[in-house]
């Protein structure tokens, strides 16, 4: 290339050096923000207690056209006989969630009342929703000892 004359320097010089710098300054910055990085998040704290599942039924009476509301449902662990509670809706339904476990499932009875249908133990694994679980309560026969 050709010098200009009065030229102070060659513009290939020039560019050869500011190529230099700009990777130089690339490289600066690609190792600050890597090494700005803490690197991966370590979590050694306790572990919150598994999701669990939802228990969810019905309570209505002999007539299943007839709903019981706001009567306490309660989902009692049969292990650690931890207890999980909740109160029927207008329809009669109800939904509990729960840890994993299984569960005895009761509702409160109110004088002259007896149980005609209620659920059986019922498993509950991670992420279930456990359906179905009604209760069906009567009107307590005269002369009945039933509890």
């Amino acid at each position: 290339m050709a010098h200009l004359p009065g030229a102070l320097f060659d513009t290939g010089i020039v560019r050869g050096v500011l190529m230099r710098r700009l990777i130089w300054l690339l490289v600066l910055c690609v190792t600050s923000v890597t090494a700005c990085h803490p690197g991966p998040v370590l979590n050694t704290g306790a572990k919150p207690p598994s999701v669990g599942g939802t228990i969810a039924g019905l309570v209505t009476t002999a007539d299943a056209t007839v709903a019981v509301p706001s009567r306490k449902v309660t989902a009692t662990e049969t292990t650690a006989g931890s207890r999980y509670e909740a109160s029927t809706a207008a329809n009669g339904g109800y939904t509990i969630q729960v840890p994993e476990g299984t569960y005895r499932i009761e509702v409160e009875l109110r004088a002259g009342e007896v149980l005609a249908k209620q659920p059986d133990p019922t498993r509950v694994t991670n992420g279930d929703l456990d359906t179905g679980r009604d209760f069906v309560i009567a009107v307590k026969p005269p002369g009945s000892t039933a509890s």
